[in-house]
């Protein structure tokens, strides 16, 4: 379970988007989600379906490596799912006991279902595609304009970069520390939920002073290297926009205008 998280993870291939600036790939997810709040629809659902996977085949990430990220947030697409079966207000289709399945509540459920998996795939996308580095310039660049009200937009994308980096980290760390107690009698999976719970609270304590550790060794690291923040720092691969980079622009621009469009006309 642990390993089939895939957000934070980088996935080394040569790809149309794993070339492209980072600052795109940062705007096309963000409007991507947009996108996804904005259509109210299922033909919206069908064309940002489209898009994100005209964009998995160009990556060239295998489907199943994407998609094995979805197991992760299973329990809480369930608990999504039954939220708007039942608490949403509408026309009866079926009644249980108290309980009222409406036509509302069933449409409201398969689009927060699909939202979220899309949101989730999306994401996961652009961190499989950027390295940490590139995604933390990125994010500076196009953070820049807030440098004029004294925000301090290196230190920023860089603590958003190393916690995308360690999420990584932290599950291979966690999913050591479950094998080494199951060796040692410790049982994770047998049981009721609240039992299931209960057990995984010994793993906390080693897994914290695993993670302050790690951040231990990062900040001596960074000091012992003279880090000093973002002021008079110089890239060794600066980010200049290509060719491609406009062309994509303009792609993520039309898919969220046909989106919009097609949500106020249908």
């Amino acid at each position: 379970m642990l390993r089939d998280i895939t957000l934070g993870q980088y996935y080394r291939t040569e790809s149309v988007i794993h070339s492209l600036d980072p600052r795109v790939k940062l705007v096309a997810t963000f409007v991507f989600i947009v996108s996804l709040f904005v259509a109210n629809n299922f033909v919206g659902y069908v064309i940002a379906a489209l898009f994100l996977a005209m964009c998995i085949y160009l990556s060239k990430v295998p489907p199943k490596f994407i998609f094995r990220g979805m197991k992760t947030i299973f329990f809480l697409l369930m608990i999504t799912m039954v939220f708007n079966l039942f608490l949403t207000p509408g026309k009866e289709l079926i009644s249980i006991w108290k309980l009222t399945i409406t036509y509302e509540g069933l449409k409201m459920a398969i689009m927060m279902a699909i939202r979220l998996m899309f949101l989730i795939t999306g994401s996961s996308l652009m961190t499989l595609t950027t390295t940490p580095n590139n995604l933390t310039d990125g994010l500076e660049k196009l953070l820049r304009p807030l440098r004029l009200f004294k925000v301090p937009v290196h230190e920023i994308s860089m603590m958003m970069s190393i916690a995308l980096r360690f999420i990584p980290i932290l599950m291979e760390e966690t999913d050591k520390i479950m094998k080494a107690q199951m060796a040692r009698g410790a049982d994770f999976e047998s049981g009721s939920i609240i039992k299931r719970a209960k057990s995984l609270v010994p793993l906390l304590v080693p897994l914290f002073i695993s993670a302050f550790r790690r951040a231990n060794d990062l900040a001596m690291a960074m000091e012992a290297r003279c880090y000093k923040g973002g002021d008079g720092r110089t890239k060794m691969k600066p980010l200049i926009y290509q060719n491609r980079d406009r062309l994509a622009y303009l792609v993520i621009w039309a898919y969220l205008g046909i989106v919009i469009v097609l949500g106020r006309i249908l």
